[in-house]
């Protein structure tokens, strides 16, 4: 019989945890709501203290203040005086993320795509094939070659000839260009509900992901509202979204531009977004249209789709939305791409994230 099993909820022991650790753990999540501005941060976590009493008498948010700047998390700024976070606490917040979306990930060398070939690729396999020309002299396996030139030719006087050399295999390890594109649009706030912080979290957990395990891939993000950009890795703190509308159209085509650009044979894109798209760019002007799916934008968006399926570059869409209009939207744009699509609350983003990224990864190719 197939049902739920409900237990007790037993909290995570949090006794052995400073002071500092607690503050630390809600301000870097004020961090991230404040795209990434610790004084507004700071001011948010005195009013949680005063509310709450999260600091104690011996320890005070101006003790916090301190610890962070001699571990070098926050820095004062000659110019105007105030507080910054540095490339450390950008660093944090990129392991903190995985930890807590992707979980503890075990180490596994240089970390990198099996595939299911064989050939001159970098990692020794089992497996043992005749010497060919073009061949490495470092892959040869002299014993078993030895051996065999014992049994052709006989023990009384030794002579190796190319036919008895065996050469280990090695098996090739895919590499992959992925392009995330995340929605900056006005729409990612509305209603009052923060989905852009959730979003950001996805993003700096793939980029220490690719950082840490898939050091030979690489991952560009680009973010999109009325036209679209790339921006560094290290200035996903900081993003926010804005007054803008939703430029689907951009996003694919600077994805498009940068994959081109990428010498890998894998490719791919990941779309996070909440919303159909709304407009596009005829020319110097804007075409907007926010009060459907507007005929002219998406003809465009549908073309792009096959256009990435035709350069056999999938797209996953990960949609914040539960709207029925929008998911037959994404199940269009799935349609002529040939991707994937997901539709998740926000809690679920990272575990389907996760489970679709090692899924694209792993590819079977035919030589």
């Amino acid at each position: 019989m197939q049902g739920y099993r409900f237990t007790d909820f037993v909290p995570p022991d949090t006794e052995n945890e400073s002071t500092f650790d607690s503050l630390w753990n809600i301000f870097r999540e004020l961090l991230l709501i404040t795209s990434g501005d610790p004084n507004e941060a700071l001011s948010w976590l005195t009013n949680l203290d005063k509310q709450y009493g999260i600091s104690t008498e011996g320890y005070g948010i101006g003790d916090f203040i301190e610890d962070l700047k001699k571990q070098g998390l926050l820095r004062d700024d000659p110019a105007d005086g105030k507080l910054k976070i540095t490339a450390k606490t950008e660093s944090t917040f990129r392991k903190s993320a995985l930890e807590e979306i992707f979980g503890k990930l075990r180490k596994s060398g240089h970390g990198s795509h099996k595939t299911f070939v064989t050939g001159q690729g970098d990692e020794k396999s089992v497996d043992m094939r005749d010497f060919q020309f073009g061949d490495s002299p470092d892959n040869i396996a002299m014993t078993d070659s030895i051996r065999n030139a014992q049994i052709n030719n006989g023990l009384g006087e030794f002579s190796l000839t190319e036919r008895d050399l065996e050469v280990v295999d090695n098996e090739y390890k895919t590499q992959t260009s992925t392009v995330l594109m995340i929605d900056i649009s006005h729409s990612m706030i509305l209603y009052g509900e923060d989905r852009i912080t959730p979003a950001k979290k996805v993003a700096m957990a793939l980029s220490e992901l690719i950082l840490k395990k898939y050091k030979k891939d690489t991952l560009d993000v680009i973010v999109f509202g009325n036209d679209a950009w790339q921006i560094e890795i290290k200035d996903l703190p900081y993003l926010s979204v804005g007054p803008y509308h939703t430029n689907t159209v951009a996003g694919l085509e600077l994805a498009m531009d940068i994959l081109r650009k990428r010498k890998n044979q894998n490719k791919q894109i990941f779309m996070i977004t909440d919303g159909k798209p709304t407009c596009m760019k005829v020319g110097i002007k804007y075409y907007k249209n926010s009060f459907g799916l507007d005929p002219k934008i998406l003809k465009k968006t549908m073309n792009l789709a096959a256009s990435c399926r035709k350069l056999n570059i999938p797209i996953t869409t990960f949609m914040i939305a539960s709207d029925p209009y929008l998911k037959q939207f994404v199940k269009d744009f799935t349609a002529a791409n040939n991707g994937n699509a997901y539709y998740s609350d926000l809690q679920g983003l990272g575990n389907i994230v996760f489970e679709d990224f090692k899924k694209n990864r792993r590819k079977n190719y035919r030589w």
